[in-house]
């Protein structure tokens, strides 16, 4: 079959006719549940970056055990990303959100329990699993779901969800660990998941729509796919968490990643010839207007922009003597300005496209910037808050009008049988984005002085932050030429 005739029957088969669709009454009530499941997932992500000292000191555990509780999560949550999306799009998103929240409701309470660090680790990567299974089924859903301007609104919710869960994680963590204790506070930061992922299993299950009728029978899972793209993403994400850590050693797979991928889209290549559903449709890089694009622009701004709540933590923490509390209270106007800028972009990105993501990258850089160039010296605690507060909120504002742009403009010609493992593509790039910046900017602090130059080590991640957030920029103003302006 040629790539022609393939095409023809992917836009064929893609969306229904206009006239044919009919939207779900209950759709904006089934938004609004899967995106408190995602806000609790993703949350997971940075949260417990306030709380290591707690988690050290109550375990009596090393630096780099602790430190494989934040990297572990990272890492299986985005290996079974794209995966977990496939699964939803062949078996029903009911079925895998349900499997998906049980399984992060029981690790979260493993977690919460853990006895040792050994424990600790594993109950992680079980909810890093489990949250790898749930998050694709959002856009998965949103693509489902709704049409046309509709769309750029739902998943502008959807980039306000992501915005103010990486935000927000250090300042509720901190309240976290302030109500219940230095020592044993961390554990409630998971066991808090338990009641309401209870809560949110039951309207799951009443909600969300279930397999398609037309879709009934045993389904083709991609298996040999599943497990080499498996392996190309934990070459990547497993040497750069290790990093974080200080390990070197891991690096050595970084190379292994280039063969791998290349027979994975081979594999995947040949499925399609074959009339076999692939776990990932590979041609939509090179046929479907904006995706390409959207990844790199995805994978480059999660990169300039996670390491700098790490970064920021650390240095408010350790360089700084504040607590975990006022460490993340100092963070929060980054989600307060998201918070505000999320909707509105999700809904004029119908209308003016891509430039919007353009307009947002330089509005987060402008206030990055101000935070690199006005940082106080560590004595000045009062004219930091002056500082921080309203150069965040800056960078708030335009880091709002990235994500739900982005995955707007990027899944919007993906058919959406696919919808649910292209989605989780995207999301796998930002994880590996996030693990890259969080070990890119620790490493220019460190290399800068770290502790023992707090201001010029901060200064020196935040200008590297920028240099990643220039080539998003780039990649974003590219796009921008390269596409039409999509009608809502």
């Amino acid at each position: 079959m040629t790539d022609e005739a393939l095409r023809r029957r992917d836009v064929d088969d893609a969306e229904p006719a206009a006239t044919d669709w009919q939207p779900d009454p209950r759709r904006w009530r089934v938004l609004g549940v899967t995106l408190v499941v995602g806000f609790m997932s993703l949350l997971d992500v940075t949260i417990v970056n306030v709380a290591i000292p707690s988690m050290r000191a109550g375990l009596e555990a090393s630096t780099s055990g602790i430190q494989w509780v934040v990297s572990g999560y990272a890492l299986a949550f985005g290996l079974t990303l794209v995966a977990g999306g496939r699964l939803g799009d062949a078996y029903g998103r009911r079925r895998m959100m349900l499997i998906g929240l049980t399984g992060f409701v029981l690790s979260s309470a493993a977690v919460g329990l853990a006895p040792n660090v050994e424990t600790l680790v594993a109950a992680r990567l079980a909810q890093g699993a489990s949250a790898g299974l749930l998050t694709p089924q959002n856009s998965g859903l949103i693509q489902q779901l709704f049409r046309g301007a509709e769309r750029g609104r739902a998943f502008g919710m959807f980039g306000f969800t992501v915005a103010t869960a990486s935000a927000l994680g250090p300042i509720l963590g901190g309240v976290i660990i302030a109500v219940a204790g230095e020592e044993q506070g961390w554990r409630w930061l998971f066991l808090i998941n338990i009641p309401i992922g209870a809560v949110a299993a039951v309207a799951i299950a009443r909600l969300v729509p279930g397999r398609p009728p037309e879709q009934e029978g045993r389904p083709w899972i991609d298996l040999p796919g599943a497990a080499l793209l498996g392996l190309v993403v934990l070459c990547v994400l497993f040497p750069l968490v290790s990093a974080e850590g200080g390990a070197r050693l891991p690096l050595l797979l970084v190379p292994l990643a280039l063969p791998l991928g290349w027979a994975f889209v081979r594999w995947e290549r040949r499925l399609r010839v074959r009339g076999r559903p692939p776990l990932l449709d590979v041609s939509l890089l090179r046929r479907t207007p904006g995706y390409a694009g959207g990844l790199v622009v995805g994978a480059l701004y999660f990169t300039g922009f996670t390491g700098i709540f790490l970064v920021l933590s650390v240095h408010l923490q350790e360089s700084l003597g504040l607590s975990a509390l006022q460490a993340g209270a100092l963070t929060t106007p980054f989600a307060v300005g998201a918070a505000v800028t999320a909707p509105p972009a999700g809904r004029l990105v119908s209308r003016i496209g891509r430039r919007i993501t353009v307009l947002a990258l330089g509005s987060m850089m402008t206030g990055v910037a101000l935070v690199a160039l006005l940082v106080p010296g560590r004595d000045d605690v009062t004219a930091l808050v002056w500082v921080m507060v309203p150069t965040l909120l800056l960078a708030g504002l335009g880091g709002g009008g990235v994500i739900s742009p982005n995955f707007t403009l990027t899944l919007a010609e993906v058919p959406p049988e696919m919808g649910g493992a292209a989605g989780g593509a995207l999301q796998t790039v930002q994880r590996i984005g996030s693990a890259l910046g969080a070990a890119l900017l620790m490493t220019a602090y460190g290399l800068a002085g770290g502790a023992d130059a707090p201001e010029t080590a901060l200064r020196a991640a935040l200008l590297t932050s920028l240099a990643v957030l220039a080539l998003a920029l780039v990649t974003a103003v590219r796009a921008d030429r390269a596409t039409e302006t999509p009608r809502g």
